[in-house]
């Protein structure tokens, strides 16, 4: 379609933005990328990875052998394995990010115990989110008119094709929505 892929906070195509996915991949989707409040904490790289991390996969090989990780995949419905889940707070409206120690898998046990020696087990001080207002203007800007595209993939020769089969445009970013499906969806 001749729009390289790219991660900026922007729509890619005017006032258009463009999702694209294989069809047959169980990888998620982006929809933006905005970093949690209070910003001026720096709170990723100076607070989660820090002293919530744990060695990167990659560490010592692709990565210094001192590289952390701070990845995963949380919902508002379930703890994640690591203890953590998004926490919808409609008085206050914000997103907050909730860590709860009891809800660590055992076969993280090891790293718990890092935790807890480096900031205790209890919830995440300071507590990350998201506004409701600057999430409702970071996706209304980017995701105010979007293609989500599927596409079934075949590689011949070391080109790989394409067959686009699936689209959807989606139109006026509802926040209300947003937050519902935060809450009852596990990804």
């Amino acid at each position: 379609m001749g729009i390289k892929e790219n991660n900026l906070p922007i729509p890619n195509a005017a006032e258009w933005e463009l999702k694209a996915q294989r069809s047959k991949t169980t990888s998620l989707t982006t929809l933006l990328h905005m970093e949690p409040s209070p910003r001026a904490l720096n709170l990723v790289p100076t607070t989660l990875l820090l002293k919530y991390g744990w060695p990167h996969k990659e560490a010592g090989f692709k990565y210094p052998a001192n590289e952390m990780s701070f990845r995963q995949t949380i919902s508002g419905k379930d703890y994640s394995d690591r203890g953590f889940k998004v926490v919808i707070d409609r008085t206050n409206k914000k997103i907050l990010i909730s860590f709860n120690s009891s809800k660590v898998s055992s076969r993280h046990s090891v790293w718990l115990e890092e935790v807890e020696r480096k900031v205790g087990l209890g919830e995440l001080n300071p507590q990350p989110y998201w506004g409701f207002d600057d999430l409702f203007h970071n996706a209304g800007t980017k995701l105010i008119n979007c293609f989500y595209v599927q596409a079934d993939s075949r590689k011949d020769k070391g080109v790989e094709y394409f067959s686009y089969n699936k689209i959807l445009q989606l139109q006026k970013f509802s926040i209300d929505n947003f937050l519902i499906a935060l809450e009852i969806i596990v990804f």
